[in-house]
Order: structure tokens, then sequence, then C-alpha cells
């Protein structure tokens, strides 16, 4: 969810694994005293009014927080595995989690009580491990929706109602491809789906490029392949195959990055993951459309000039639409110099007290019901309408909502995928070239 993990930290965690230094001190300054980080810099005022409720309740301990950026995060966090120099507690990201179970870096939470029923639905079972311990206490979820600059599909003719009824298919790309399309306008004012319309020189794609999108493509391809009915893996958590191979999945992706080969979407020369996100090329006017996730509404909706708003995923050939559901939690390493007052942290953290306080800030959805309905009041009172992220949540049956994949070797996984996964896209490489990676992926697996 948010970014991509560095791909340093599977050597890294290996490396602590090798050496057993995981198991050294922790960063606690003292008794009283519990560290905790976090990435978001959006969401440092929330925890921060979370923390002044926390130590009123617990007038003992004292929680100090850090926020650093997401790469930084990442890699000052393993080097603090390996050199006890972690938190006691800290933000945690499904993508690391089997990994982290894995090298047992984590503390068991199993004493918390966290009940699966008091979250949006999955959001806590995703973080039982496979050894059947709970290893995170869920914080807050996000869902993947179409951003739309409204002049821009106003000019072309498009109805918020037309956005929302979008359907896929990957044969044709059904009516989505025809809106994409024509919401595509070459260096001559021709749309992409005019004659004359010239593919090489284009000024306003249809749909903004998020990369190849790795081993998930939340942001990318995830939706599609889901609403086709395609899974990840051959179970829903922990499983022991991934499924890249399958036809569907690679008919799918022949499809997605077939929208670039066409014009409608950048080529992956146009990406980079520091300065030319999905985001980026909407607020500079290059793309009219992107998926994107809820923890990017904010940065949307502060585009000055421009009137940015969402619609749903459109409907795929299952009759369903579909977009992943992830969500982050808070772990506590097992290094943890305090783990007593780590543990009414994190139990502190996961209530609806501090859940409703979150919410009320604006910035993401909490885990807890409740703290999502505050969250939906807050966009509310921006102006801002969050239905095309709440409603596949609440609506099962016009809605297929999946997880990131939850498996061991998950940066592994990635690191195959992505060069993979860009070939295909940016060199031309054909599908079927998805075969031989995903071999290699399950035999890393099968240890």
């Amino acid at each position: 969810m948010r970014l991509r993990t560095l791909t340093a930290l599977a050597g890294a965690l290996t490396l602590s694994l090798v050496t057993g230094c995981a198991q050294g001190g922790g960063t606690g300054a003292s008794s009283n005293t519990v560290t905790y980080w976090l990435w978001d810099a959006n969401q440092l005022p929330a925890y921060q009014a979370c923390a002044k409720g926390f130590e009123k309740e617990n007038p003992e301990l004292d929680v100090r927080i850090t926020q650093l950026g997401w790469s930084d995060y990442w890699t000052k966090l393993t080097a603090g595995f390996i050199a006890g120099t972690q938190p006691d507690v800290f933000t945690d990201h499904i993508q690391n989690f089997g990994q982290f179970a894995d090298l047992k870096v984590l503390e068991p939470l199993d004493d918390l009580g966290i009940d699966d029923s008091a979250y949006q639905p999955g959001l806590a079972a995703n973080w039982i491990g496979k050894d059947g311990h709970r290893y995170g206490a869920p914080k807050d979820w996000d869902t993947v929706a179409l951003f739309y600059n409204a002049r821009m599909t106003a000019d072309a003719g498009l109805t918020p109602e037309e956005l929302n009824s979008l359907s896929w298919n990957p044969e044709d790309g059904g009516t989505f491809e025809k809106a994409i399309a024509h919401l595509t306008i070459d260096r001559n004012g021709r749309r992409g789906d005019e004659p004359g319309f010239d593919r090489h020189n284009v000024k306003v794609y249809g749909l903004a490029t998020g990369g190849g999108g790795y081993g998930d493509g939340q942001t990318q391809w995830s939706n599609f392949a889901a609403s086709a009915g395609w899974d990840y893996l051959d179970k829903a958590r922990w499983g022991t195959k991934y499924q890249y191979d399958s036809r569907t999945f690679q008919s799918v992706i022949k499809w997605y990055f077939g929208l670039a080969e066409k014009g409608y979407m950048p080529p992956l020369a146009d990406y980079n993951v520091q300065s030319n996100q999905q985001n980026t090329q909407i607020a500079a006017g290059k793309a009219a459309t992107a998926f994107d996730g809820a923890w990017m509404i904010s940065t949307y909706a502060g585009f000055k000039g421009k009137d940015i708003r969402t619609a749903l995923t459109p409907v795929g050939p299952t009759g369903k639409r579909a977009t992943m559901m992830n969500g982050l939690a808070d772990s506590i390493t097992k290094a943890s110099r305090n783990k007593e007052g780590a543990r009414k942290w994190v139990s502190y953290l996961a209530s609806d007290t501090c859940q409703k306080v979150v919410g009320g800030y604006g910035v993401v959805f909490p885990a807890t019901p409740a703290g999502t309905e505050a969250a939906v009041a807050a966009y509310r009172k921006k102006g801002i309408d969050v239905s095309s992220f709440t409603e596949p949540v609440a609506d099962k049956k016009r809605f297929r909502t999946f997880s990131y994949p939850i498996a061991s070797y998950s940066a592994d996984m990635t690191a195959l995928m992505q060069p993979a996964m860009e070939d295909i896209y940016g060199n031309g490489k054909p599908v079927s070239s998805l075969d031989e990676t995903n071999d290699q992926i399950n035999l890393i697996l099968s240890q």
C-alpha cells in the first residue's frame, strides 16, 4: 500500500537471521518510555493526539513518536532489527509481515484480545502468522478508486454517471477502454478514438501510469485481474503457490499494458516512482484519470485549480467490480525494552478511542467501523465524497475486495516480478514469459 519497500530489505533481513542480532536491545529510553515509528507525515498529528490521550490514561508512560519518510523508514527499521536499535512499536505493512514473522522479529500479540468482528472484515485475520499467532493489531484500511479530472471528462462528454457505470474485458476493453481512448488527446487535438490519432505524440493520456505494478499491481492492474476472477495465490493467506502463470492473469496483463501500445496510457519510460507517479501526472494535466489508493485522497483534493473526483472501479468479466482492500497494523518488536508499555500502547491504538480521533482528522480510514464513520464525516466536512472507497467495503454483492498477497518471501517475489513486469510493459516481452518467473518464485516459496 503506499509506494514500495526497498529491495534491499530482503538482503538485510537475511543478514539479521544469519547474525542473530535481531534479539538485541530495543530503543526504549526507559521503562517509562514507549517508542513508536510511523512513516506518514499526514497522520503524525492524529497520532500525536492519540498519544496525549493515552498518556492521560497512563501517566506513568511517555510515547515518543518518530516519523520517517517511506524509504528511510524501512531502511532504518531493517538496520534496527540487526543492530538492536528498533522501536518498541512500529507501523507494519502486510507486504513485509510474512518475512518479519518468519524471521521472528515480531512479538506475538495474542494476549491483546483482538476481536475480528470489532474491525472491518478481514483486517484482523490478515495479521495472523503461519504459526497461528497474532503479530499485528489492525490500524487502518484502504481501497482503490478511479480519480478523474472533472473538467477533462466533461469536455469529453463523459458524465459522472457514465464513469461509474464502466465495464471492461480483456478482448476489447469494453466501455472502460472506450472512455480512456476518448479522453486521450494527441498534440494535434485528435482524440484516441478519432481517425488520424498519433499515439506517438500524446498531449493528454486517458489513464495515468503507475509503472509495472511489481507483483501486486495494487494501483495498476489488480482490480482488473481480480474482477476477471484471478487470485494471487492458491490460498487467501499463506498460500504455497503464486498464479502468475494463469492464462486469465496473462490475458489481463496483455490487455492492460496494451493500453500504452495504443497510446492511451504513458509508456513505462515516463514513469518514475520518485517524481512522476499517477498523482503527479494528474496534477500536471498530462493524464485525465488514475487508479490510486484512499491514502491519496487529500493529495488529489489539494491540487489547486483542479476539480478532481472519484469513480468506482469498472465491472469485470465476473460481473463484479474489484478493489484491493489493504490495511496497516501496529506491531511490537521482539526486542522491545518496554513490552508491557508497548502492549498498552498498541491496545490503545487499536481501540475506538484512538481510532475515532484518527478518523476525525480525515486523512485515513481507521480499522474500526466507528473510526471509519468518523473519517467519512471528516472528509464530508472538507467537501470530499469518499463513497467510491467505502462502497466496496459495504456492498459485497456488487464488489469483490481482496487482500495484498500474504505469503513468505514476499520481498523475493517482488524482486523477481518487478523486472518481469517492466519487461512486458516497457520492452514488449510476451506475457507467457511470466511462466518462468512464476516457477522461480514458487521454487523459493517451497523451501
